[in-house]
């Protein structure tokens, strides 16, 4: 058992290695790379902190970097996303410090934030990049031995984009987020099917027939709004990049701006990495009963205390599900508190399309390691001979065989002296 942690209850990790091991059986990537980095050790010396949510992907995640060599830390990178007996299984069974509560507040969150970065990591593992954030404003002393930084999501590579285009990111970053193999199946088919479940298990509400709005066109909205078609709602989708907004008209969905939108909507849903998309003007024009969710990674897409003055009460007719009662006689009820629904009222991603995505998290880390002192400042993308690896390996696994090139197609393709 690890010595330093903070859990919920240990006695839950029997059912926590349960849930690993189920969730592993979806995971045949990840399963190869621990087989090889438990043979080659790559990761051999390295201190890794990891802030990600807290699930049995992530656990097997953590055996994998673990099987490599690493020393690993882990901690929540959202109050509402760990499950309590996973975290007890990676401390029980793993001897890996967890430091995640389900539920935990702001003040614990930080303090678990503080807690992964004592053990003076080589490499940081971010999901929202909190660990970059807090080295760069509290703990600069940390980076005299830092060698770089993964990173999870769309928003964490926003933000890191941002500290570059500022001159302060003062170490190379792996946008794991920017991999095919990760933003085209974990954000679309991921983040479609869970956002979908969270909202279905908090609410158990038909979505057939409704009118449900999609803030935002990118590969997790994208994800939601297919999905949300595919029980038999009518979509609605929000935009302001033109070129998604066309592209989600040419999808057979409508597209117009929140504010006309809000008033139609039985279910609105964001996921945009932006503040306030859903404001005080949207909540004036909303129909009773209507049920709004997040699903991008921070509480900041839905503005609550503009919700909460306009309310003259609060109540809780179920878990996950805040009903305020407006001035007007209204109610509109806020799912999750405003988080991450997918993680605050279902498990997160399904196990399938976090083995490709966790499988770039390895491969960065050991990315990282081989070029340490090579990459200059800034945000990098994994190589695409990565992509095609995870790819490749994915297919093998689900029993999919692919054409390879013919020797004259090969060169037919890459010469431009045969043309017509």
């Amino acid at each position: 058992m690890a010595n330093n942690y903070d859990i919920k209850d240990i006695n839950l990790a029997e059912q926590g290695r349960k849930r690993i091991d189920w969730a592993e059986k979806e995971m045949p990537v990840l399963r190869l790379l621990r087989e090889r980095f438990a043979q080659e050790r790559p990761l051999s010396g390295l201190r890794l902190s990891a802030c990600l949510h807290v699930t049995a992907e992530t656990a097997n995640l953590a055996r994998t970097l673990a099987a490599g060599g690493a020393d690993v830390v882990l901690c929540a990178s959202n109050p509402l996303s760990t499950q309590d007996d996973v975290a007890a299984a990676l401390v029980a069974y793993e001897e890996i410090p967890v430091y995640a509560i389900k539920g935990e507040d702001n003040q614990t969150y930080y303090s678990h934030l503080g807690a992964a970065l004592d053990h003076n990591p080589h490499i940081t593992m971010d999901d929202g990049a909190d660990l970059v954030s807090a080295i760069l404003k509290q703990r600069p002393e940390l980076l005299a031995t830092l060698i770089g930084s993964t990173e999870e999501t769309t928003t964490g590579v926003i933000r890191l984009k941002a500290m570059a285009n500022d001159g302060v990111l003062k170490f190379p970053v792996i946008a794991v987020n920017d991999s095919d193999t990760k933003h085209m199946f974990d954000n679309r088919y991921g983040t479609g099917q869970s956002t979908i479940d969270g909202i279905i298990r908090a609410t158990n509400v038909l979505l057939a027939g409704k009118t449900f709005v999609v803030g935002g066109y990118g590969w997790c909205s994208r994800g939601i709004a297919d999905r949300a078609h595919g029980l038999g709602a009518n979509v609605i989708v929000t935009e302001i990049d033109p070129i998604k907004a066309l592209e989600a008209a040419m999808d057979g969905f409508r597209v117009m701006p929140m504010v006309d939108a809000a008033p139609l909507a039985d279910f609105i849903c964001t996921a945009t990495g932006d503040i306030n998309v859903l404001d005080g003007p949207h909540f004036e024009v909303m129909k009773d009963g209507a049920i709004v969710a997040n699903s991008g990674h921070f509480n900041v897409e839905i503005n609550i205390p503009a919700l909460e003055k306009l309310a003259a009460e609060k109540r809780q007719p179920r878990p996950f599900v805040e009903q305020y009662l407006l001035k007007d006689g209204r109610v509109i009820n806020l799912l999750g508190e405003g988080r991450l629904i997918n993680l605050a009222s279902a498990e997160g991603h399904p196990s399938a399309v976090m083995d490709m995505s966790f499988a770039n998290q390895a491969l960065a880390s050991e990315f990282l390691q081989k070029n340490k002192g090579k990459l200059a400042n800034g945000v990098h993308a994994l190589p695409k001979e990565v992509d095609r690896e995870i790819a490749s390996l994915k297919l093998a696994a689900m029993g999919i065989r692919i054409d390879t090139l013919t020797p004259e197609q090969d060169k037919y393709l890459n010469s431009w002296e045969e043309g017509t």
